[in-house]
This record gives structure tokens, C-alpha cells and sequence, in this order.
């Protein structure tokens, strides 16, 4: 199967590198697009002009979640958290970006699932598919939130899933995500980690073959479930890989996502 392959364009951590020659990097190694965290009207334009420019396209935006707990509790300490979310989804929408990735919940003990935060949740959704932006909640640590949630926007053809395999793999090894949303994949964020390891918090972001995800097994699984979109690398360049220049950490990424698609 033919593959598109695209990347985390601030997969240069703390690099000050202006988008063009970013982008320019990111083409030359191989990729075919990129998504962003940025949600600023002016810097997702800026970021999809140059992206055009380059050849690449920009598949989905990644809302902030800093605070997403808070939709889950009494108070309007949401606010804040939920008004950069519509930016992300007004950037995407004026874009021309298809896709807003976004999280449920936060931590290892979010908050109980309640009607408040169904609401609000329920308030996104109505106003990204007024606006012609499909939601893609991602998979964190905490299953039955997300599954709530999926199961609240069954048959909403605006509304699907983002597969991490990382977060499956270092948060919930048990769990087989695409076994149970695996029809409605719209993204993918890939790295790799060495799992559960004792520490609060062990999901690095690896280099695909740095940790000890079976991404055959992983292949075999989107493969199976009729996954046919962008194979998306969500990867941090930091001490690590000090070792790399930024050309050689994203060419590398761009070989081991393809080695991956061919497993």
C-alpha cells in the first residue's frame, strides 16, 4: 500500500528556525506534510502558505490542552483552555486544514466523566462541524474517558479518533485502540518509549527504534482495519540527540517511517 508520511513540525525543540527553512528541511528529507501545535490565526496562515510553498501539506492542527481538566469541573477555569481551542479550529477552518486533534483529559486521575463536561465537549463539536472541521480525540492514559466519549459521538462523521502508539503503548499496554476505533482513524501520531518503567510519566518520544514498540505488530493492525490515511511522526529532538544535526534527525525520522510502513 502506498503511503503518505508526515511529521511534527515542532519536532525541533526549543530551535529557533524560521518556518521556510524548516519546511524546506522537512520536503528535502522525504515527507509529504506536517501538523502543528500552533493555533494563532496569523502563525497557522503563515505556516500553511510556506507549507504550500514547499510542496507539503499541513493534515491537522493539535489543539492546546493544558487545562482540559478543568471542562470537567464546576467553574469557568475552562475558559481560557476552550477559547484557544475554537482558535484552532477557526486557524484550521480558514486554512483549509481538514482535522483538529484534541484531548479529553489530563493525568493518571482526570476527573469523573459529567453531564458539565459532555456539554462543553458537546459545544466544540456542534461548532467545529458548523465549521466544516473534523474532531480527532487522541488516546492519553485514562481509556474510559475516551471511550465515553467516542461512544457519545458514534455516527458523527465530523467527529473520529487519532492513534497514538506511543500513549498505547507506555500508558495502556492492554488496550488495543485500534481494534476499537480503528474505523474511524483520521491521523496518527508515531514515536516510540520503552513502556511502563516506574517512572509518573515515561512517554518520551523516541526516535521509532530507540524504544521497544512492536510496530509490526502495530502495521498489521492499521493494515487490518483499512487504514489508509498520512503515517504521522510526533517526535521532540532534544539532549538525546544532541549527537544529530537537525537534517540527519529528520531525514532519519523519514527512513524509519518508511521502513515502519513496510513491516
Amino acid at each position: 500500500m502506498e503511503r503518505k508520511f508526515g511529521i511534527e513540525l515542532e519536532c525541533l525543540k526549543y530551535k529557533d528556525i524560521e518556518c521556510g527553512v524548516l519546511l524546506k528541511m522537512i520536503k528535502e528529507a522525504g515527507f509529504d506534510s506536517v501538523f502543528s501545535n500552533k493555533f494563532e490565526p496569523a502563525e497557522v496562515a503563515e505556516i500553511k502558505e510556506k507549507a504550500e510553498k514547499a510542496g507539503l501539506g499541513v493534515d491537522f492542527l493539535h489543539a492546546p490542552f493544558r487545562g482540559v481538566n478543568d471542562f470537567w469541573c464546576p467553574g469557568l477555569d475552562y475558559l481560557p483552555l476552550k477559547k484557544n481551542i475554537v482558535k484552532s479550529i477557526n486557524s484550521a477552518a480558514d486554512n483549509a486544514i481538514p482535522i483538529v486533534v484534541m484531548h479529553v483529559d489530563s493525568g493518571w486521575n482526570p476527573p469523573k466523566i459529567c453531564d458539565i463536561g459532555l456539554n462543553r465537549f458537546d459545544e466544540l463539536v456542534e461548532y467545529a462541524d458548523a465549521k466544516g472541521v473534523k474532531i480527532a480525540f487522541e488516546n492519553i492514559r485514562n481509556f474510559g474517558t475516551l471511550s465515553a466519549m467516542m461512544q457519545r459521538y458514534r455516527g458523527i462523521d465530523t467527529v473520529g479518533y487519532c492513534y497514538d502508539c506511543g500513549h498505547e503503548h507506555c500508558y495502556t499496554e492492554t488496550v488495543r485502540f485500534t481494534d476499537l476505533f480503528g474505523s474511524v482513524i483520521l491521523c496518527t501520531h508515531i514515536h516510540d518509549n520503552m513502556g511502563k518503567d516506574g517512572r509518573p510519566d515515561p512517554d518520551d518520544h523516541l526516535m521509532m527504534f530507540d524504544g521497544n514498540i512492536d510496530y509490526a505488530d502495530m502495521m498489521a493492525r492499521l493494515n487490518a482495519v483499512g487504514y489508509k490515511g498520512t503515517l504521522t511522526v510526533e517526535l521532540e529532538k532534544d539532549d538525546r540527540y544532541a549527537h544529530m544535526t537537525d537534517e540527519e534527525y529528520i531525514k532519519t525520522a523519514y527512513e524509519r517511517i518508511v521502513k515502519i510502513s513496510k513491516l
